[in-house]
């Protein structure tokens, strides 16, 4: 029995040594890579990004389109990703009318 003790006992030392080790291996790699992709640090201006929300898209959509209107109670989850759409289109012209270069993307969150 003492010997059964003694085995495992050697065992879960082992295998908490080689834990460690890796635990320790690995916040060296965190830290290695925390110091090559220049970490949150204040040397870097911050990327600006504009968002925009349409605050009530079904009622855009009804107020701007006949069929939104018979869409929007059925379907509204299509009329707002169309709302969107639309509206980024707008806006694409609108800016390129301006000659600003822009980059635009639809994200789904």
């Amino acid at each position: 029995m003492n010997t059964l003790l003694l085995v495992l006992s050697l065992i879960l030392a082992i295998v908490s040594g080689w834990l460690f080790w890796r635990v320790h291996r690995q916040q060296k790699v965190i830290t290695e890579a925390l110091a090559e992709s220049y970490g949150p640090d204040n040397t870097r201006d911050p990327e600006m990004l504009l968002t925009l929300r349409v605050r009530d898209p079904i009622a855009l959509a009804k107020r701007e389109s006949k069929s939104a209107r018979m869409l929007a109670d059925r379907l509204p989850v299509m009329v707002q990703r169309l709302v969107y759409q639309e509206v980024m289109k707008e806006l694409e012209i609108e800016l390129a009318e301006r000659e600003i270069d822009v980059e635009m993307k639809l994200e789904y969150r």
